[in-house]
């Protein structure tokens, strides 16, 4: 205190100052090293007995469920005892499971019963109607796609073409014949668009390109 009074009175605010401060600091060092040992010491929990148990020169299977609501149908049929009343209810859960299931056979909108007894809703309806192959193109029909296809590839395109004669864009690729011209148009397009990348984004393509060559080395 003698010091800091001959000190002048910024020097001696400047000074206070900096032990608050100091002060400050070490109390909030000493609470967060507080709590974390407190945090530490909760989360020390040891395993349960029954996996510490070496006493036991025999294989044996544990069966230690969770804590959760009690429920008959939560211990296995295996680990029953012979004389335990909860063997009639699974018994009676599989008859009737096996009933729904007969049942559900006859009756495609009947709900389905599952092992626990639950009943769930039907299956939802495809998304897209399902469409069965067509055999119908014939020789002519595929020579026919060749010729449109080589006389102006420009109009006659794969989609336009699989319209016309009702098939796949597949099957068009398969007779199709590919137009040089055409594939140096889009490889040129495709190079402007690659030209106008950023750094991150042609990185990203160069990691993409060499794992797809790294897929059939595996």
């Amino acid at each position: 205190m003698e010091v800091l009074s001959l000190l002048p009175r910024s020097m001696r605010a400047l000074s206070q100052r900096g032990n608050q401060i100091c002060i400050r600091c070490q109390l909030q060092q000493t609470r967060s090293v507080a709590s974390f040992r407190r945090t530490k010491k909760a989360l020390r929990v040891g395993p349960d007995a029954s996996f510490t148990n070496t006493l036991e020169t025999q294989d044996h299977i544990i069966f230690n469920p969770p804590s959760s609501a009690p429920n008959v149908y939560h211990t296995p049929l295996k680990f029953l005892p012979k004389t335990d009343p909860r063997r009639k209810l699974h018994l009676l859960t599989q008859a009737s499971a096996s009933s729904t299931s007969n049942s559900s056979t006859t009756t495609t909108t009947a709900p389905s019963t599952s092992t626990s007894g639950a009943r769930t809703a039907p299956l939802a309806p495809p998304l897209r109607p399902f469409q069965e192959k067509k055999y119908h193109l014939t020789p002519a029909d595929v020579a026919e796609m060749r010729r449109l296809r080589a006389e102006d590839p420009r109009q006659w395109t794969r989609v336009r073409l699989a319209e016309k004669f009702g098939c796949s864009v597949f099957f068009v690729n398969l007779f199709a014949q590919k137009v040089p011209e055409l594939e140096a148009e889009w490889e040129a397009e495709h190079e402007r668009a690659r030209s106008r990348w950023g750094r991150t984004k042609t990185e990203a393509r160069e990691d993409r390109s060499r794992r797809k060559a790294e897929w059939g080395r595996a």
